[in-house]
């Protein structure tokens, strides 16, 4: 069996802190190619080379902040099933197989089916939406996704008066994704939202950014974004939906429980056991010392999503 690796050692601080550092040694490494080391694959496209993905921009969901530069958001990832490392998913996701693709929606719904990546593009008409993500870490991003809402999907499956969760699963290629030959986490990455949450208009199921499709180092075929909680509820390369009754497992949960809740709500007043949460750093911004930003409230969006929260002690349900 491989070494589980312990919470503490995933994603240090000093990581996102010094993210050319990391972007060094992985040059580096590839000169290692000769002494047996895997070399890096590039998986990296330049705008303009990726497929495009039509839209139309949402103005609801604009922004006057600066967006987040491709080359940072398709170079600058967590997606532990390709690696650990920030930049490992764009190394190692280029053998990353998104056809064919199906997604799987089973439980507590009327019509139970599983639907091919073709008929989920022409579900629903795509917008773009610019939206921030943060992540548990301390870093954030800016970026225009292509989607449309999950309550669109969720509403032709009619889920039953039980469902009261919807659980997601990713997908697991041994082959082509090397971290989860190593047990980092118990695979498949598995997530979970409340209904209400999933139903909510600002829950995407996202299939592009910068009017191209997702990079598979960013999701692809498709993924959810919920832009008011940490960054990894919103799952990648999705292949199962599940209603439930009682609210599902979800990968962090089982791994650290003391250390990430169901809810992740982005929240400046509860500071991870590590470190604390009250400011971020934007990635493009990045330099060591650049100030960094207060953190919002629901990363900004508690005018949408606090009354989902009523009555909830946020501390307790973190």
């Amino acid at each position: 069996m491989p070494n589980r690796i312990t919470p503490s050692e995933i994603s240090p601080k000093s990581i996102f802190l010094n993210r050319r550092a990391l972007i060094a040694q992985a040059s580096a490494a590839l000169a290692l190619g000769a002494a047996g080391v895997q070399p890096a694959r590039a998986a990296i496209t330049p705008p303009g080379k990726n497929p495009s993905l039509p839209s139309k921009p949402n103005p609801a969901y604009s922004t006057k902040e600066q967006v987040t530069s491709y080359e940072d958001v398709t170079n600058y990832n967590n997606f532990y099933e390709f690696g650990t490392g920030k930049d490992d998913p764009a190394a190692y996701a280029g053998d990353f197989r998104t056809r064919p693709w199906t997604v799987a929606i089973e439980g507590e719904v009327q019509k139970p089916q599983t639907l091919g990546i073709e008929d989920l593009l022409k579900l629903a008409g795509m917008e773009e939406r610019i939206y921030r993500l943060r992540c548990v870490e301390g870093w954030s991003m800016v970026i225009p996704w292509i989607g449309y809402p999950l309550a669109e999907l969720i509403k032709r499956a009619e889920p039953t008066g039980k469902a009261k969760y919807v659980a997601f699963e990713t997908a697991v290629q041994e082959d082509t994704m090397p971290g989860v030959r190593r047990a980092v986490l118990d695979w498949p990455y598995v997530e979970g939202l409340r209904m209400d949450e999933a139903m909510h208009p600002l829950t995407l199921l996202a299939f592009g950014l910068y009017g191209e499709v997702l990079p598979n180092q960013n999701g692809a075929p498709l993924r959810i974004v919920v832009p008011w909680k940490y960054g990894f509820k919103s799952v990648k390369s999705l292949v199962r939906i599940r209603f439930t009754e009682e609210e599902p497992p979800t990968s962090w949960v089982k791994s650290a429980a003391q250390e990430y809740g169901f809810y992740a709500n982005v929240n400046p007043n509860v500071p991870h056991p590590r470190w604390s949460q009250a400011t971020e750093r934007r990635i493009g911004e990045d330099g060591f010392f650049s100030p960094k930003r207060e953190t919002m409230l629901f990363n900004g969006y508690a005018d949408e999503v606090a009354s989902l929260y009523a009555g909830m002690d946020l501390k307790t349900n973190y």
